[in-house]
């Protein structure tokens, strides 16, 4: 039998599909990024399943949707200190969440040598969802002082930038990898351009110009934001603002606005991408690159001020939508564009699955992505894509976006409270819920979140 081939499941974290340059984005410098695009197929419409960084994460290694993998939790479990709510630092013993086999796991069972390096932030810790061996850093965001484990070990702060530290942990990996004969699984996490945007080296920070940031026109940079100067604080800072109050962070520089921001979030995109870039070198330095699938996305969006919002965690394109490329040299058509239909995380489990000639469990919600990505004309991939929040459900197909809320626990509201025209109304601006002349395409609507709502389960209370 051949054998079988490595994956690198490179996941970026809070990168928005439209900050890329293979996305047609004509500022940003995604060099790796655009690289993979022509080296293998970028899917046009992704979408995470969850636009929350813990939930999102679970629902791709699981292959199922956040409500059947963690009960419908969303993020890390707050704890209270001394009246304050606090993240804790590490992953919580046992497996209460991701009960059912899960994409490492299941490769394992087959062979392959599973690792995690870099950013983590699922319930449990990696070895007790199938890792073998994995590098991770504390759960709060930094990319200066950051402290690490390996597989389980005693704390350690390496110096310099843990974007520096984790590239040349993966290359250490391949290396060591390429020498063996078994296949192996790397999950590799790449923390920006999540926040603390300007702990990060000065190269970054200060490659755009904040009067050249491009600025969507669902953004108004000349309208102040709700709790801007917090909002930007943390932006910048991350908890270093939120929980320790540290006297650096709590200035903004004089006239400091949504232009800034923006500015810096492109620097730590570019900067995110070299780190890609030089783990894509690595593999290419073992010789290791045309045995490897290489798959590419993020956790999930970020508004920056898009229709007033700041983060994620919301019903809108810029919030769900992300990147999604895929290279395997020989065995995936080059310089392509897949699918007419809309990508989700959860289909990359089983897509990875089976481009490794496996077939997928029951247990997993999404579909195979392989058809189209290896080019079969009769393949479109999903017709639309689910995305959970903890107020309510969305579906995007490829033309349309529209959310239904909870009214009261886990029940569905009666109607749909946002409708989008995405081909007329790239920008979401004008909400079509309750417009008696689309009445027919809203019931179509919601009758796709009704029956997504009723046929997937609820996890059981651990």
């Amino acid at each position: 039998m051949p054998r079988r081939p490595n994956i690198i499941l490179c996941t970026f974290d809070q990168l928005r599909a439209f900050e890329v340059g293979c996305y047609g984005n004509p500022v940003i410098r995604t060099p790796a990024l655009d690289r993979l695009a022509r080296e293998g197929v970028r899917w046009q419409t992704a979408v995470t399943n969850y636009p929350v960084c813990m939930a999102a994460r679970s629902a791709l290694l699981s292959g199922q949707y956040n409500r059947t993998c963690t009960g419908g939790v969303s993020n890390v479990n707050f704890q209270t200190i001394g009246g304050d709510c606090a993240m804790p630092e590490y992953p919580f013993a046992g497996r209460p969440h991701l009960p059912d086999t899960t994409l490492p796991e299941l490769l394992r069972a087959q062979g392959y040598h599973t690792a995690a390096i870099g950013k983590w932030h699922i319930h449990s810790w990696p070895q007790d969802v199938g890792f073998d061996e994995y590098v991770i850093p504390r759960v709060h965001h930094c990319h200066t002082g950051q402290s690490y484990t390996e597989n389980g070990g005693p704390e350690f702060v390496p110096p310099g930038y843990s974007l520096d530290f984790e590239v040349e942990r993966v290359g250490r990996f391949l290396r060591r990898r390429a020498a063996e004969a078994e296949p192996f699984f790397l999950y590799a996490n790449i923390s920006p351009p999540h926040c603390p945007m300007s702990d990060a080296p000065d190269a970054y920070t200060s490659m755009y110009r904040p009067e050249a940031a491009p600025v969507r026109p669902n953004a108004t940079p000349e309208r102040r934001l709700d709790h801007q100067e917090t909002h930007f604080k943390v932006y910048r800072w991350d908890f270093r603002h939120y929980s320790f109050h540290l006297p650096y962070t709590e200035e903004l520089p004089e006239g400091y606005g949504l232009r800034d921001i923006i500015a810096l979030y492109y620097g730590a995109t570019t900067w995110a991408d070299d780190a890609l870039g030089r783990m894509l070198a690595a593999l290419d330095e073992v010789g290791l690159a045309d045995e490897t699938i290489v798959m590419v996305t993020s956790d999930h969006g970020d508004n920056l001020g898009s229709h007033g919002l700041v983060q994620k965690g919301t019903p809108n394109e810029e919030s769900i939508r992300v990147p999604l490329l895929a290279r395997w040299p020989g065995r995936l058509p080059a310089g392509e564009v897949a699918g007419a239909g809309v990508a989700s995380l959860v289909d990359l489990a089983p897509t990875l699955l089976e481009l490794s000639g496996l077939a997928p469990p029951p247990h997993m919600h999404g579909a195979s992505l392989a058809p189209a990505l290896r080019g079969d004309a009769e393949a479109t991939g999903p017709e639309a894509g689910i995305v959970e929040m903890g107020h309510g459900v969305a579906v995007r197909t490829a033309e349309r976006m529209a959310f239904i809320p909870f009214d009261g626990e886990r029940r569905l509201a009666e109607a749909a409270t946002q409708i989008y025209d995405l081909d007329a109304d790239p920008y979401e601006m004008r909400n079509l819920a309750g417009d008696p002349a689309r009445s027919a395409e809203q019931a179509e609507l919601e009758r796709r979140i009704r029956e997504w709502d009723a046929r997937t389960p609820w996890m059981a209370s651990p």
